[in-house]
């Protein structure tokens, strides 16, 4: 039941007899003392009697076996628009139900399960049903957490109209609500040692020196004449054509600390949500700007994959900015003590180009160690400019820190700027907007020039 298209739902379980078991009270009553009338007119003789048990008994059976035949006969479906909602925003839930019987239906009552994060659970009633009749109805979701959340299933209660029986169908087909990171609109700013993502600086010829050495491609339908390239087209036997300038995507690197000993607290008011959120508009705002980007933890994981350095390409920007979204919704805290794989994965090369010193690195950190904070010092040496949003557990948190090896805040941020970083400090309530300007204006790596990112 994805957005755009509604779903229906299998075909219920049970048969007939199960179907008895919706007999309700006054059902059941009836059922009794329609055959109590018909025993007593067969001992008695009494033939107005016997008809009026028999109805009595009939009554509900047709009623069972009407209703047993609707609840075959309903079709049900949900439309969830959109899929992918920030935290905090809103999402559209339509469910429709079909009537593709010939006999209308009783009263209908739908019931859609959904997890109590996201509200109460929607109920609705609907009148008689013509057939080949629609009902819709709809209802809002919302989360303030992220997540994902499962939708469904959809029940559906019929009942006749005299109230004898009551027969509930459960479609088995669910939804999932995708409840990512609130993201914030970041200004453009330059951040020292890295060019923008298509600027000058990222543009390069696949030919440069003369004629001799242009490395053509094979004419396609719709290239412009005036680019065919004679030479090779001679030498090859088919039309050739220039190659026309390839931008060549500036790469940067997201790196978000899960560490569990490196955060306190817990909630969306917390030192581990602000991070996540931080790292969510900054690949937003990083592929906006025509980078190539990689979502990296402390676990070594990269988003998307392992492909290419992971890196996503200019063709699957929107699918991996999708895919990023989607781990930054459901990414929790690791178990791991340090940043060592994290830093082999920015050493491995895929992520700065091998050996150049290019790329940009920014990453959002919990609380650092003597042994942390010199192993993200290093990680400096394989990007082309690197910023640090440092996050201390002691203003965060009105607890006491359960890692009492944590040097001061000032002696970290002091060791990051050593190595080059442009290391800032993250307090709480902060805009990361504001933050995100600063860093652009702030001196405190080692460049003083760079692109705008």
């Amino acid at each position: 039941m994805s957005a755009g298209a509604p779903r229906g739902a299998g075909r219920p379980e049970g048969g007939l007899r199960a179907s008895l078991s919706g007999l309700t009270t006054r059902g059941r009553s009836f059922l009794a003392a329609g055959i109590a009338a018909a025993g007593c007119a067969y001992v008695l003789g009494q033939g107005e009697l016997l008809r009026v048990g028999l109805l009595l008994a009939a009554l509900p059976l047709i009623c069972v076996y009407a209703l047993h035949r609707t609840r075959h006969r309903v079709s049900g479906s949900r439309r969830l628009t959109p899929g992918r909602v920030p935290a905090g925003g809103e999402a559209r839930v339509q469910l429709r139900m079909d009537n593709v019987s010939r006999l209308p239906t009783g009263l209908l009552m739908l019931q859609d399960r959904v997890p109590y994060v996201l509200g109460p659970r929607p109920r609705f009633v609907l009148d008689r049903v013509e057939p080949g009749g629609r009902r819709e109805v709809s209802y809002r979701v919302r989360s303030d957490l992220r997540g994902r959340y499962p939708l469904g299933p959809l029940q559906l209660r019929l009942t006749d109209p005299f109230g004898l029986v009551e027969l509930t169908r459960s479609f088995s087909t669910y939804d999932t609500l995708t409840v990512i990171p609130r993201t914030e609109p970041l200004p453009p700013v330059h951040l020292a040692g890295e060019a923008s993502g298509y600027g000058d600086g990222s543009r390069r010829a696949l030919a440069l020196a003369g004629d001799d050495d242009v490395i053509p491609r094979a004419y396609r339908r719709g290239d412009d004449l005036r680019r065919v390239h004679w030479r090779s087209t001679a030498r090859y036997g088919e039309l050739m054509v220039r190659r026309e300038e390839q931008p060549q995507r500036s790469r940067a690197t997201v790196l978000l600390d899960t560490r569990r000993i490196a955060f306190e607290g817990a909630g969306p008011d917390s030192a581990f949500e602000w991070a996540v959120s931080g790292a969510a508009s900054t690949l937003v705002h990083l592929l906006e700007q025509g980078f190539s980007v990689r979502l990296l933890t402390d676990t070594g994981d990269s988003v998307p994959g392992e492909g290419g350095g992971g890196f996503s390409s200019g063709h699957e920007s929107a699918e991996a900015a999708g895919l990023m979204m989607d781990t930054l919704a459901v990414v929790g805290h690791s178990d791991g003590a340090g940043l060592s794989r994290a830093y082999d994965a920015v050493r491995g090369g895929g992520g700065f180009g091998g050996a150049g010193a290019e790329g940009l690195l920014i990453a959002f950190f919990g609380d650092l160690d003597d042994v942390q904070t010199e192993m993200a010092a290093k990680m400096r040496q394989r990007a082309g400019g690197a910023v640090a949003f440092v996050l201390d557990s002691a203003t965060w948190s009105a607890e006491p820190a359960r890692n009492h090896a944590v040097p001061p805040l000032e002696r970290r941020l002091s060791r990051l700027r050593d190595a080059g970083w442009t290391a800032l400090a993250a307090p709480p309530g902060v805009a990361f907007g504001e933050l995100w300007r600063h860093a652009g204006t702030a001196r405190l790596g080692t460049g003083t020039s760079g692109g705008r990112a």
